[in-house]
This record gives structure tokens, C-alpha cells and sequence, in this order.
């Protein structure tokens, strides 16, 4: 039993980075998503506007970059909350470790019970993992936190930034690249496509079937653009 235990723990790191990667990828898509359905309703409503193209492009990079920004500093202060929460809680297992051994290891051995091991076993389990590493121990099973993979808010924050700018550029392309004529259409058609292969990744991460959150997501991003559209139709004639 201790053995199979003990190789479980040593391959739960691996899970775990797996899962924290994965995370960082449906974090990606999600920021990708963001940039494609705001910067397209930005460009979207300025085109029904004007068919100038520096207006267009203006308002097009005025929204990437302002975007992209929100997004860093809202995931950086976001992080760095958890962060800081984690620590502390990490800062008090360590010490409760030092100052009462004897209990902690009880509320090890308890937990181990609780998720259904008999209490000689739990025992072993508990004495075993807090001769190996106690901290260590305490702070995955009680607290659910791993003391060597704490989140970066720095690191967020770019990545927020990053997948944002990328999926930004879709429609500021589209938009930019076509007669004027054409802008409105091409860009439509490129925000649902990249929509729906963002929707489709994003569902293949998350382990469910890619139908539905394609849908969702196309649905949403046209509802945003033909808002945007009918305003920026609306305002442009009333202002000209």
C-alpha cells in the first residue's frame, strides 16, 4: 500500500504541472477570445461610420492596446491577490509545523481518513509523507497548494497581454486589409472563423465536446459586431 502511495505522490508534480499548463492554455484562449470580440466591435462600429481607413485603424489600435493593458493589469492585481493569500497561508502551516508537529500530523492523519483510508493506514500514510517533507505534505493535502508552483503575477499579466494582442489583430486585419466595400463582410466572416476555431480549442482543453462552445462563442461575437454595426450605422449619419 505505502508503495503504490508513495508512487502516486511522486507522480502527482507531473499531474499537476499538466493541469497548471492546460489552465494556461484555456487562460490564452480565453484572452484570445476577448481580443477578437472587443477589438472587432470597436473596428466593426467605426467602419459603419466612415469608410475612411485612419479612423478605422486608430480606433482599431487604440482598442488593442488599451485591451491589452486592462487585461495585464487586472490579471496582474488578480494573481497577485491569490498569491499573496497563498503565501500567508503557507507562512502559518509553516509555523503551526514548528510549534505543534504532533497535532498537525493528527490533522494529516486525519484528512487521510476522511477521504476514506482506515486509520492505521492514515497513520502510516502521514508518518511516512511528513518524515519525507512535512511542509510539503501540509500544504498540498490541507491547503491544496503546491509550495514550488505558486503563480507568477508577472508572468499573467503577459500572458493576459500576449493572447489578447494576438487575437486583436484578426479583425484589425480583416478590416483593414479589403476595399472598402468589403471591410464590413471580410472582417464578419474572419472574427466568426477565428471564433469558432478559439471556441473549438478552448472545449478540446476543457475535455468536452467543441459544438456547443463554438456555437456560444460565434453567436456572442455576431450579437457584439451587429450591435457595434447598428451603432456606429446610427451615430455616423446622425453626427455627418
Amino acid at each position: 500500500m505505502s508503495v503504490e502511495h508513495t508512487h502516486q505522490h511522486a507522480d502527482e508534480p507531473h499531474h499537476r504541472s499538466l493541469a497548471s499548463r492546460l489552465n494556461w492554455l484555456r487562460a490564452g484562449v480565453l484572452g484570445a477570445n476577448d481580443g477578437i470580440v472587443s477589438t472587432a466591435g470597436i473596428v466593426v462600429g467605426v467602419a459603419a461610420a466612415t469608410a475612411e481607413r485612419g479612423p478605422v485603424f486608430t480606433a482599431g489600435i487604440a482598442g488593442l492596446v488599451a485591451g491589452a493593458v486592462s487585461m495585464a493589469l487586472g490579471e496582474y492585481v488578480s494573481v497577485s491577490t491569490q498569491r499573496d493569500t497563498e503565501s500567508a497561508a503557507l507562512a502559518t502551516e509553516r509555523r503551526e509545523l514548528a510549534e505543534q508537529p504532533e497535532e498537525e500530523l493528527d490533522e494529516l492523519v486525519d484528512i487521510y481518513e476522511a477521504k476514506g483510508l482506515s486509520h492505521d493506514t492514515a497513520c502510516r500514510v502521514a508518518r511516512e509523507l511528513t518524515e519525507h517533507d512535512a511542509f510539503e505534505a501540509h500544504a498540498q493535502v490541507e491547503l491544496g497548494i503546491d509550495p514550488h508552483e505558486l503563480t507568477s503575477p508577472w508572468q499573467a499579466a503577459v500572458s493576459s497581454a500576449v493572447s489578447f494582442t494576438v487575437g486583436a489583430v484578426i479583425p484589425l486585419v480583416a478590416i483593414l486589409a479589403p476595399p472598402a466595400s468589403w471591410r464590413i463582410p471580410v472582417a464578419f466572416v474572419a472574427v466568426l472563423v477565428a471564433l469558432a476555431l478559439t471556441g473549438a480549442l478552448g472545449a478540446s482543453l476543457g475535455g468536452s465536446r467543441p459544438w456547443r462552445p463554438m456555437v456560444r462563442v460565434v453567436i456572442g461575437g455576431a450579437i457584439a459586431m451587429a450591435v457595434t454595426f447598428a451603432i456606429g450605422r446610427l451615430v455616423g449619419h446622425t453626427v455627418v
